[in-house]
């Protein structure tokens, strides 16, 4: 397992910021008037969180498993590969993208506090930002992987990556097997948030029989 050690810019449990505080005093001032429903902004959040974010990073890896030099170029300059597909901008201008193999996992974690690449997977989830998972991705990420639903045979090797303020990762999942000829865009459909998290697997949608 690899461990990454970094120097955050700001520390875990550090005051908020005088925007953030700003942001939180407006959001209450607007629903005590009652001119906001918090439901409604929940919902806001969750579409930007699970939806319209990390649909980013599915039509990014979707690219890297259709087209080689794509995923050279990905490997290679995440910021230069990803502008390619009209993203990049805060927190997506220094990235680094890790492989899954069949004998390596990668799993990202940020021990400090909670550096997300935001241009390709939106919003990071509540329990990314979590202390037990920022803890525990570290000390136990196998453990960890198995909450998720992720039972790795011994041999596969887990490299635990540590984003920064300075540095972020984004895990480029194994594509399944039985996808040969599926088009990027269904490609992209089958790609979630937490695979490119690393604690999830990308696999087939399973089809019903009517």
């Amino acid at each position: 397992m690899s461990n990454h050690d970094h120097n955050h810019s700001h520390r875990h449990n550090a005051p908020l910021s005088d925007i953030a505080l700003r942001v939180k005093a407006l959001e209450s001032l607007l629903t005590e008037k009652g001119l906001v429903d918090p439901a409604a902004l929940d919902a806001i959040v969750e579409t930007y969180e699970k939806k319209i974010g990390p649909r980013n990073g599915a039509k990014v890896v979707a690219k890297a498993w259709t087209d080689p030099d794509y995923k050279a170029r990905l490997l290679k300059d995440v910021t230069t590969a990803i502008a390619e597909l009209g993203y990049g901008g805060l927190q997506g201008e220094d990235m680094v993208v890790v492989e899954n193999t069949p004998s390596v996992h990668n799993l990202v974690v940020c021990t400090l506090c909670s550096c997300y690449p935001l241009p390709v997977l939106g919003l990071p989830p509540v329990w990314y930002k979590s202390a037990p998972y920022r803890a525990r991705a570290v000390r136990d990420p196998r453990g960890v992987l198995k909450e998720f639903g992720i039972a790795l045979p011994a041999e596969t090797e887990v490299r635990v990556w540590d984003s920064t303020a300075e540095l972020r990762y984004l895990v480029l999942p194994e594509r399944p097997p039985g996808s040969e000829g599926m088009s990027e865009e269904a490609l992209a459909a089958l790609v979630s948030r937490d695979a490119m998290i690393g604690t999830a697997i990308v696999m087939l949608e399973e089809k019903t029989t009517p």
